[in-house]
């Protein structure tokens, strides 16, 4: 994609790139390559950073790091990234009329999402999405923990200028639910983030928080369930049911930040796991979120689809799962990850190949999933319900065959279930605190990080082999 930009005085380039959805997955310390663009016209100096993850061949061609990139006058660049499949939920739930309106708010890692709903009706009257501005200090959420103890309150204040701008425009609205995982309610609470920045990752501040702001309506950010397992899992369990089911139920929703949960209105575990960006692209040599020039789904012979039938730029999360199982099914990767060609590659298309790093970013992500699900539970579940946009799209046969996630269990891919759940609390107001409080107390979490057999399950679960719950 080409852009045109125009430096105004007092802006980076860098400010202008990331408005328009480039993303700097190690959070602008130009160490990672992940934000790369090419510059087509114009003056951007090839800085000493630049020039420490760029080859010269490289920078001869134009190419810098968005995070770091300068320029005074005008510029025309070729972006080497994504743009975003955002999921948002529209499904009809249980209602409580009531007249108004109100919104719910999914503050993903990643992504937001506001939903304005008729209170009286439960329509959903619109839908706003945009990309977290927090990313640009880091796509996982140690990263922003550790810009936020460096600049207090720094994130506070981004988060909630974005989102306040995306509900300008509803109306008076009655309240709005907030969910998200627990470091982004931390920082959206301007909550004390240091005891989430080292193990035992236990923060006394975890419950619901009302927050006054000058929005269209009082804002509520709902309560974490412990650790890094935060109120978009609560709102998942919610709308999945899981705490009134009587059959044993598990919840994964894979990211960034993975979360699992798994239990019965008998009694529920869960645990956070840090999976690592590698589901979403980052930390991948030819990594991009889903989007035109993505590589999302690989079947036999390695023969790739690409998202627009535009020429391969890169290798989404869904699309680098099928390419490790079919690659291991020809045999061109060992089960103990090795890649077997010579140069250690997988070439895809004649753009994008599959790296030995690139393997092993993947089975560290789907290591800790797959390591999170065995602790929490060794028996399989009756039903395994997939949340967020990766689980989405995944192609079960393949997850299945790396590991993932468990052999000879059903899978239900339920989509933004954070935010379904918390349009399900929004609309039935009455019932909303006590089956809050009985969620919790019924919820133990699990600190996975503390528990010395996780790392010999970690270990194990990092092999890239079917396996089933005993």
């Amino acid at each position: 994609m080409k852009l045109d930009l125009q430096p105004g005085p007092g802006r980076h380039l860098s400010d202008l790139l990331f408005a328009t959805g480039v993303e700097f997955p190690c959070g602008g310390e130009a160490n990672c390559g992940g934000c790369r663009v090419r510059v087509l016209s114009g003056q951007v100096p090839a800085t000493a950073p630049m020039r420490q993850v760029l080859s010269e061949e490289e920078i001869a061609a134009g190419w810098r790091l968005a995070c770091v990139a300068e320029a005074d006058g005008p510029v025309s660049v070729e972006v080497d990234q994504w743009t975003v499949r955002i999921l948002s939920d529209e499904q009809s739930v249980a209602l409580e009329p009531r007249p108004g309106r109100g919104a719910v708010i999914d503050l993903g890692t990643t992504t937001l999402v506001v939903q304005t709903v008729d209170l009286a009706t439960g329509e959903v009257l619109g839908v706003e999405t945009d990309l977290n501005p927090q990313a640009r200090f880091g796509a996982d959420v140690m990263s922003r923990i550790q810009y936020q103890l460096h600049h207090p309150g720094s994130l506070t204040g981004l988060i909630r200028e974005r989102l306040g701008a995306m509900l300008q425009g509803s109306g008076p609205l009655e309240e709005i639910l907030i969910v998200g995982n627990t470091a982004m309610h931390h920082l959206f609470c301007g909550l004390d983030v240091e005891p989430l920045s080292h193990v035992p990752f236990e923060s006394p501040t975890l419950g619901a928080v009302q927050v006054e702001l000058d929005w269209p309506g009082p804002a509520i950010f709902l309560p974490n369930l412990g650790g890094f397992v935060g109120s978009d899992l609560l709102a998942g369990i919610v709308a999945t049911g899981l705490d009134t089911s009587s059959h044993r139920t598990a919840l994964f929703d894979i990211g960034t930040n993975g979360e699992i949960v798994v239990g019965s209105s008998q009694g529920i575990r869960c645990a956070s796991t840090a999976a690592g960006p590698a589901f979403e692209g980052g930390r991948i040599s030819k990594g991009m979120r889903a989007g035109a020039g993505a590589i999302d789904s690989v079947h036999a012979g390695l023969e790739c689809r690409v998202i627009g039938g535009v020429p391969a730029r890169g290798i989404c999360g869904s699309g680098l799962v099928d390419a490790v199982a079919v690659a291991r099914q020809q045999g061109l990767i060992l089960p103990g990850g090795r890649v077997t060609t010579a140069d250690r590659r997988i070439p895809l298309t004649p753009e994008v190949a599959l790296t030995q790093g690139d393997i092993r970013e993947l089975q560290l992500a789907k290591g800790a999933m797959a390591a999170g699900l065995k602790m929490l539970n060794p028996h399989p579940p009756e039903k395994l319900y997939l949340a967020g946009a990766f689980g989405n799209y995944i192609r079960q046969s393949s997850a299945c065959a790396i590991g993932l996630l468990p052999e000879g269990c059903l899978v239900e891919p339920v989509g933004n279930s954070a935010l379904r759940g918390a349009r399900i609390l929004l609309l039935t107001p009455s019932t909303r605190r006590e089956r809050l409080e009985r969620l919790l107390s019924i919820t133990t979490h699990v600190e996975l990080a503390s528990d010395p057999d996780f790392q010999d399950l970690f270990a194990e679960s990092m092999t890239l082999m079917s396996y089933t719950l005993e």
